[in-house]
């Protein structure tokens, strides 16, 4: 079982060395947020593959968002991508995942874990943030922040059309912006990049995905001096095998960079799981800004927290 606490990333300490962590997939923790009517940067649950069991000890607000799981509250099935109230006592489980590999579960008021350097959010490559920098285990309590507010109705409450990520099932097609190293591959590692099928392996993890496929030609020397890894970057190892950098990605690295996926196609890559397939696609500045609009928007169009209550 991996599960973390996460916000929305440890930003501003990377000159420091500190890596951002954060959701792999954002755009469902802010979702999951939202429909609890917290902030979207609250601390909340991002779970893996396997979901954990959680017991509460008092009536709280959730919702879940992201990968689709079969959970339960006692037994009794709860809605993805909308909000429900768990009594006190009562335990969340879940079961099969049908689609998708990270569900965020945000509760109202938000996980209180103490902030570490401005952040709850978990790396586990760091060993920073709550528990000491590691996932959730048997026996972990979780305080949430006060739940001031209006409240919601019971289980199956409708506060709105949410509007979850298209999970991939699989594989995904990922756009990306050529670059920032781009004279340092040669013409056909982009005709390769760009005509071939990836494969996330079982080395992957929240620093990055290490990618199987044909290999991608450096036009000279595989390395440069270290420079900053933004978020969806595709570096390349003299290898010639892609690795796309991830949430807990290092804040600089030594490879040349191919490639970097666009802003709004980085959630649909953090669902995907070793074994699912990767293939890219290239994108212009202006058609990337205008999908991450585009695919932001639809969070506007939910029924404010406050017009749900009853």
């Amino acid at each position: 079982m991996l599960t973390t606490v996460q916000d929305l990333g440890r930003w501003g300490h990377q000159s420091s060395g500190v890596p951002v962590a954060g959701p792999m997939d954002a755009y469902s923790h802010v979702l999951a947020n939202r429909l609890v009517g917290n902030e979207s940067s609250a601390a909340a649950l991002e779970i893996t593959l396997i979901g954990p069991e959680l017991t509460t000890t008092a009536d709280v607000i959730c919702a879940i968002a992201g990968a689709d799981f079969k959970a339960t509250a006692n037994d009794v099935p709860v809605p993805m991508h909308r909000a429900f109230t768990l009594k006190s006592g009562a335990r969340l489980r879940f079961g099969d995942r049908v689609a998708g590999a990270r569900a965020s579960v945000a509760f109202r008021g938000g996980l209180a874990a103490p902030p570490f350097l401005g952040s709850r959010s978990t790396s586990l490559t760091a060993r920073m943030g709550p528990f000491g920098g590691r996932a959730l285990r048997a026996g972990d309590v979780l305080p949430l922040g006060p739940a001031d507010g209006p409240g919601v109705s019971a289980i199956g409450s409708d506060i709105g059309a949410a509007a979850p990520l298209p999970l991939p099932r699989g594989g995904a097609t990922l756009r990306v912006m050529p670059g920032p190293q781009q004279e340092m591959f040669l013409p056909q590692a982009y005709d390769t990049l760009f005509a071939s099928r990836f494969v996330v392996t079982p080395a992957s993890n929240r620093m990055g995905y290490r990618l199987d496929g044909p290999p991608l030609a450096h036009a000279g020397k595989s390395d440069i001096l270290s420079d900053a890894t933004p978020l969806g970057a595709i570096q390349v190892p003299g290898s010639g095998q892609p690795i796309l950098l991830m949430a807990d990605r290092q804040t600089t690295g030594g490879y040349p960079k191919i490639a970097t996926v666009i802003s709004a196609d980085v959630p649909i890559a953090g669902q995907l799981a070793p074994g699912d397939w990767i293939e890219f696609v290239a994108c212009t500045r202006v058609a990337a800004i205008a999908a991450l609009k585009a695919r932001y928007e639809s969070l506007d169009r939910l029924v404010p927290w406050e017009s749900s209550a009853r």
